[in-house]
């Protein structure tokens, strides 16, 4: 069971970064959550990866995309218009239950890729 996210980087404010994760098995759901230095989790973005559907964090939408390619197991995040406070290190999840990614309560989840934005 493994989850690989990558994508992460060193950005300035309002550019844009697209995070994926490739699982080496399938799931229900799968999504995106960050932790910032000094902070606690918070949930960032899922989807179901048969059906689509998606659930985002409120304080996010409209800048944080999530979407899938199911042959591929991947699930990709795309950031825009990045600011400085979306520095963390963002992990990928998986979970039966998109309620428990939603409250960060999943089963599976894999290393980080840090997220760095300076203004």
């Amino acid at each position: 069971v493994q989850l690989q996210a990558s994508g992460g980087g060193a950005v300035q404010a309002g550019d844009s970064l697209r995070l994926s994760c490739v699982a080496s098995f399938s799931s229900y759901a799968m999504g995106w959550f960050r932790q910032a230095p000094g902070k606690e989790r918070e949930f960032v973005a899922g989807i179901t990866m048969r059906e689509g559907r998606t659930f985002d964090a409120d304080s996010l939408k409209g800048r944080f995309t999530i979407s899938r390619d199911i042959a591929k197991n991947t699930v990709y995040l795309q950031m825009n218009s990045l600011k400085p406070e979306d520095t963390a290190v963002y992990y990928c999840a998986a979970d039966s239950s998109p309620l428990q990614l939603f409250r960060l309560r999943h089963k599976y989840s894999g290393q980080g890729t840090q997220v760095t934005v300076s203004s």
